[in-house]
């Protein structure tokens, strides 16, 4: 118990000395915090910008579904020769029907067609838009919810009418304070009467999924012609299970588009979690730069602490060599000094760490970039920093703690 007692008088006792030597030598307290709080500033400025950006991103791909899956020639993250993918066959509607015939596990599946137009009503135009063709499964497939009006429906479909679903984007822009629903658009000079709005879904890779019309797959057929590839959204029924309908679906997109046996597939079959491995590829590259440069300066800054230790080492050789000839013991002289590099480096943490994720929010207010402050970066950022005071601070308390108390008096 003793023991125990005389461990704490030592902390106690070192954290005092040290928090009064601190405050006795303010200007160098602070020179030594700056190199500190410039490192955990820099490290945290770039990790608080990157989680926010994962985690707005991982927002955005929920909004695909976790049990959506889009069947294309093309995959979204190209890797390879872009004339590989473009000479693969076409989808076909036929290939859609034996798709839906031959994979019950599927709770909806919607061909759709799309391209980039021109759209406007009255005197407002905007360009760039998506028009996407589709059926009317398609809605419960792609996430979006309908806040006016309808979706498009069989009938819609099956008679081509020139009716469209306009995204979010596309309401603010071409009706104003006013409803779509009953009004008409133009899509490169032809004529198409609103009949549903759509909730805003955001963006994802910086591409607005608002700025869209949907319209009846056939009428985009007959309006823009058949040049254009088909592609396939589906839905896997049990969400727990897409995995296992993945590797189906693979075996029964072969048999529908007859691939020859030990032929590679001529198709990809697209899902958010493919989106997300990418980008997490990215970022982890990104991650390990921002690492580097932090730690880095973090290591400039505890060589600085470190010297600025030795420093006083020096000055108080006289002081320690007292304390020793009254019988202070070497741990107790050790944790004075450990205690006094861990402070400095705490202090340098926290204005580090504020300035750090200050910097990350104010980016994100003025630019399009995402920032998110969670409480375990902040905690994380001190604590890293007292780490290195602690670190950086063992060679001259022990060099402090070795003194010769004889020698150590005689010092001048």
């Amino acid at each position: 118990m003793s023991a125990q007692r005389g461990f704490r008088v030592d902390v106690l006792e070192g954290a005092r000395i040290a928090l009064f030597s601190l405050k006795a030598n303010r200007l160098r307290t602070v020179l030594t915090t700056l190199g500190i709080g410039i490192g955990v500033a820099t490290l945290l400025a770039i990790v608080g910008i990157i989680q926010g950006l994962n985690t707005s991103f991982h927002r955005q791909l929920a909004g695909f579904g976790a049990n959506t899956l889009y069947v294309s020639k093309f995959p979204w993250m190209m890797k390879g020769d872009w004339w590989v993918y473009r000479n693969r066959k076409n989808f076909t509607l036929e290939q859609v029907d034996r798709l839906r015939t031959l994979a019950p596990f599927l709770s909806a599946i919607s061909p759709y067609v799309q391209r980039v137009a021109d759209v406007g009503s009255g005197g407002e135009q905007m360009s760039s838009v998506r028009i996407t063709g589709v059926t009317q499964q398609y809605l419960s497939i792609a996430g979006y919810e309908v806040t006016g009006g309808r979706f498009i429906s069989e009938a819609d479909d099956e008679v081509t009418r020139p009716v469209a679903v306009i995204g979010a984007d596309v309401a603010d822009a071409l009706f104003p304070g006013i409803s779509p629903v009953g009004r008409s658009i133009r899509i490169e000079n032809r004529s198409f009467q609103v009949v549903g709005t759509l909730s805003r879904k955001g963006k994802i890779v910086n591409e607005s999924l608002d700025l869209v019309v949907f319209i009846p797959f056939k009428t985009f057929y007959s309006s823009f012609g058949r040049g254009r590839g088909l592609e396939i959204a589906l839905a896997v029924e049990d969400a727990t299970k897409v995995k296992q309908a993945e590797d189906q679906l693979i075996g029964i997109l072969r048999r529908v588009r007859s691939t020859p046996p030990g032929a590679g597939d001529d198709f990809t079959i697209n899902k958010a979690e493919a989106m997300a491995q990418t980008y997490e590829q990215l970022t982890g590259a990104l991650y390990g730069v921002a690492t580097g440069v932090g730690l880095i300066t973090l290591l400039v800054g505890g060589i600085g602490i470190m010297n600025i230790m030795l420093v006083s080492v020096r000055e108080r050789t006289r002081e320690i060599g007292v304390r020793r000839a009254l019988g202070a013991r070497k741990r107790t002289i050790v944790f004075q000094f450990l205690m006094e590099a861990a402070s400095v480096s705490a202090v340098g943490g926290l204005l580090g760490t504020t300035v750090g994720l200050g910097t990350a929010k104010v980016v994100s207010l003025i630019t399009p970039l995402a920032a998110d402050v969670r409480p375990s970066t902040v905690l994380g950022g001190v604590f890293f920093a007292a780490l290195v005071g602690l670190l950086f601070g063992i060679w001259p308390a022990a060099r402090a703690a070795n003194l010769d108390p004889v020698e150590a008096l005689r010092y001048e």
